[in-house]
Parts: structure tokens; C-alpha cells; sequence
């Protein structure tokens, strides 16, 4: 339910899933939930940390893209 509310809202940013995923993981930490709910904060979990890599790879892209314009010789 959470999730389709999420791609609902649009895309999260990085800040936003690492801070998903950050309370995911404090919840799994703490051990107060049921084996379902587990593993449906892993599936969550999965997906986010995915994202974040999307998007990081996307700005190393683009780091790497302006460095090799700038060391281009003109």
C-alpha cells in the first residue's frame, strides 16, 4: 500500500529513499515486527536501495560527463 502510494506521489529522490531506507532498517533492527512484515520491509528495502543506485549512477554519469568536457582541450 505504502509503495503504491509512493509511485503514485512520483519518482523519490535520493534523499528521500535513503531516508526510507534508513527507517527500514531501523524497524527490521528493532524486531518488533511479524515474519510478513519482514519480509515485505526487505522487498521495500531491495527496491529503494536499487533506486538509490540508479540515481547514483546517473550523477557519476554526469560528474564524469563535465569532467571529460573540461579536460577537453579547446
Amino acid at each position: 500500500m505504502a509503495e503504491e502510494q509512493a509511485a503514485q506521489e512520483g519518482p523519490l529522490s535520493f534523499e528521500q529513499a535513503r531516508d526510507e531506507l534508513e527507517a527500514i532498517v531501523r524497524r527490521l533492527e528493532d524486531g518488533n515486527v511479524t515474519l510478513q512484515e519482514s519480509v515485505d520491509l526487505w522487498e521495500r528495502g531491495e527496491k529503494l536501495a536499487a533506486h538509490c543506485d540508479l540515481l547514483l549512477g546517473q550523477v557519476e554519469s554526469r560528474i564524469e560527463a563535465a569532467k571529460a568536457q573540461v579536460e577537453e582541450p579547446t
